[in-house]
Order: structure tokens, then sequence, then C-alpha cells
């Protein structure tokens, strides 16, 4: 329980600088701090996401489970101590497989896919690719800040696969709600 007192702003940020877990002070632009930002902003489209579909859709479980490890990656992000970093719990292998075994899970029953599709037809589908262009970008983030800093890969491998699966994701959707995929078409 929060005590009364507590406030939420410490102006320690006021000169445009915060801190790492552990307390390195750097700006708030640093690579650091984009990229796990970009992963809080991503948790918080799949938690809108999820509350779209409500508990009773069966994906409801999985998008909890991503957003638990959306938090586990911004932690170790935003931790440039190796000390620290082995007190925190973390991404592996297992959770990559898992993405990769739901996906292959939902591509049993979809079409294949043979064209472009526009991301639409329902704000499920919708959502579920805003969802993957956020996580594009957060990949993006991930890999500029792992030019200078320690990035464990299995983190860039976690971000990539889960893109994918939230394009799936949008076709699943698609086939669940029987609204037809919007197929691009060049101008002819």
């Amino acid at each position: 329980m929060l005590d009364k007192e507590q406030k939420i702003y410490t102006k320690k940020g006021d000169k445009g600088e915060t801190s790492l877990v552990g307390g390195t002070r750097v700006p708030k632009f640093h690579d650091r701090i984009e990229a796990y930002g970009t992963v809080d902003e991503l948790n918080s489209f799949v938690g809108l996401l999820k509350d779209q579909i409500g508990s009773d859709n069966q994906y409801y479980y999985i998008l909890s489970k991503i957003q638990n490890e959306l938090f586990i990656a911004e932690s170790i992000i935003a931790t440039e101590d190796s000390n620290l970093l082995k007190s925190l719990p973390a991404l592996d292998k297992a959770d990559v497989a898992f993405l990769e075994n739901e996906m292959d899970l939902m591509n049993e029953s979809l079409p294949i896919l043979s064209n472009f599709i526009l991301p639409s037809g329902h704000p499920f589908v919708s959502q579920a690719h805003v969802v993957r262009c956020v996580c594009r970008r957060a990949e993006r983030a991930i890999l500029k800040a792992s030019v200078n800093n320690q990035i464990d890969e299995i983190i860039i491998q976690y971000f990539n696969r889960l893109s994918d699966y939230f394009f799936v994701l949008g076709r699943k959707f698609a086939l669940d709600l029987k609204v037809p995929e919007i197929i691009w078409k060049t101008k002819v």
C-alpha cells in the first residue's frame, strides 16, 4: 500500500536526465531510455488490445503473458550493471519458442497468404496491426541501443518473433470474426 505522502514526482528529471536501474544518470534521450520507453508504449497498446477483446477471448491469457514479458524486457534494457541483471527475471528461448508455437497453431487454420494485406476490417484486426507496428519500432530502438550497450540477443529475438505474432494474430482475428482480409492492390 502506498504511503499517503508518497508523491509520484521527484523533480529529479527536470533538467532532462533520468536514472537507469542501478542509479546511473543519463539523458532522457539515451538509447536505453528510448528503447525501454518504446517497449512501455508497446505494453500499453497490448493492454488496450487485451481490454478490447475481453477476458473471455482465448488470446486474453496470452496477451497477459506477453505484457509480463514486456515488463521483464523493460527492466533488462534499463539495467546496465551485470550484477544487478543477475537478480532480475529473464526472457529465454522458451519464451521465443512459445510465440513460435502459438503462431504455428494459428497458421494451421489460416489461408496461405499470397498478397500484402491492409490492416483493417475490424477493430481487433486493426489494433493487432497497430501493436505489430509499435513492436517493430521497439525492436529497432532495441537494436540501436545494442550498438553501444550490452543487450542480450534473446531480447532482440523475442521482439522479432513478437511482431510476427501480432501479424498472425491480426489475421486470426479476421478469420475468427469472419471478416475478409483486405488485399492491397497497386495502382494500375
